[in-house]
């Protein structure tokens, strides 16, 4: 190899990041819950439509408590996709619950709502809705099947800051919904989520537990005199310098869309005879999913070939990868899950996916590179 490494993501860097990180220590509020803070919800708030965002240290965080908001326990169930991070499900765990893993639609990566519906029971509290790749289910049979059993909608909408469903915008179908903005995401701060809070009702309670089980948002709101210890809780809050980051990136917002959207058409333009000619397959979501470019995903013809279609593409510099192994086959998930049905689809998905490189800065060069890179791969059964 001789050409520079093309990385499969790289944290994009916003204007006015120094700024304001410059704001931030020249106030000496370095803790949460600042000025930064307030603007950084407001803006997710803008961009998804959410009436109401607390940020959190991470996505995880906002997943954590979002099952906590749920009064999940012992005995009670939660419906996962098996093709997912392993805290959407450690998320329910944690509170001695049980998540009930399923399989997905290999059209989008995401929860195969047939296979959602035929996992409820009378112990599913809650199904967990996650839109790989910032692209979502059928979110009106996924409502409408929730409305019928009396369960709750969460979104882990950790790929999903912009996308839509029919016109709607990801993480406002739930009554929560979470967002990461780790540094591979496309907005990001390096370690930082959110909890989107769709019910009203459950935003007090929420503001305790993300403050240590107390009211000390209430106190700082001059609500009360005095704040204490009233609900289990621990520290969710981001520091006032992650919360400047994530301002300076969420204005930038749109032009961060635009870059990632013209290399995810590039992608999905230039690879169309190679897929055609190989067997692959490219990601091509339905119309009704609007897609936020947070990937671009293809699926080899075989396992085999995916492997080598990996060395090949690391060999020519591109750091393309696939992701994750699906839980229902993993270690902790056998231990502490259930899976009713098998889930072929998340076997075969996951064993033929690769990601291809993507981040806001990455060059043309090195987009016709990649491209070129695919091209020129031929799978062994060809």
């Amino acid at each position: 190899m001789t050409d520079a490494w093309i990385p499969f993501s790289k944290p994009f860097r916003a204007p006015g990041e120094l700024e304001y990180l410059d704001a931030v220590l020249e106030s000496g509020h370095t803790h949460g819950d600042g000025p930064f803070t307030s603007r950084a919800a407001r803006g997710i708030e803008s961009i998804t439509g959410s009436p109401h965002a607390l940020l959190t240290g991470s996505g995880t965080h906002a997943l954590e408590l979002a099952s906590w908001l749920l009064d999940l326990g012992p005995g009670d169930e939660v419906v996962v996709p098996s093709f997912t991070f392993s805290t959407t499900a450690a998320s329910i765990i944690m509170t001695g619950a049980t998540p009930v893993f399923v399989d997905i639609d290999p059209r989008t990566g995401s929860l195969d709502v047939d296979a959602m519906e035929a996992a409820v029971t009378e112990r599913t509290r809650a199904v967990s809705v996650v839109h790989y790749g910032g692209v979502a289910p059928d979110m009106d049979r996924v409502l409408a099947i929730a409305h019928a059993a009396g369960i709750a909608v969460v979104e882990d909408n950790a790929h999903g800051l912009g996308a839509r469903w029919a016109g709607r915008s990801c993480g406002t179908f739930g009554v929560l919904a979470a967002q990461s903005f780790h540094a591979t995401k496309n907005i990001q701060c390096g370690e930082g989520g959110a909890l989107l809070i769709n019910d009203l009702a459950l935003r007090p309670r929420a503001e305790v537990l993300r403050e240590k089980g107390t009211d000390r948002s209430r106190f700082l709101r001059g609500e009360v005199d005095k704040y204490s210890w009233i609900d289990r809780g621990s520290s969710y809050l981001p520091s006032e310098l992650t919360a400047a980051v994530l301002t300076a990136q969420l204005e930038a917002f749109d032009d961060v869309q635009k870059r990632r959207h013209a290399i995810w058409d590039a992608y999905a333009e230039g690879l169309a005879d190679w897929a055609d000619a190989s067997g692959g397959t490219l990601m091509s979501p339905p119309a009704e999913a609007e897609h936020p470019a947070h990937v671009f995903w293809l699926l080899a013809p075989s396992r085999g070939s995916r492997d080598a279609m990996l060395d090949h593409l690391r060999a020519a510099g591109v750091g393309a990868t696939f992701h994750y192994i699906p839980l229902h086959s993993s270690i902790a998930g056998r231990r502490f899950g259930r899976t009713p049905a098998p889930c072929p689809a998340t076997d075969d998905f996951a064993g033929r996916l690769v990601r291809l490189p993507l981040w806001a800065g990455m060059p043309d060069s090195s987009v016709e590179r990649v491209r070129d890179a695919v091209v020129a791969f031929r799978p062994a059964a060809a």
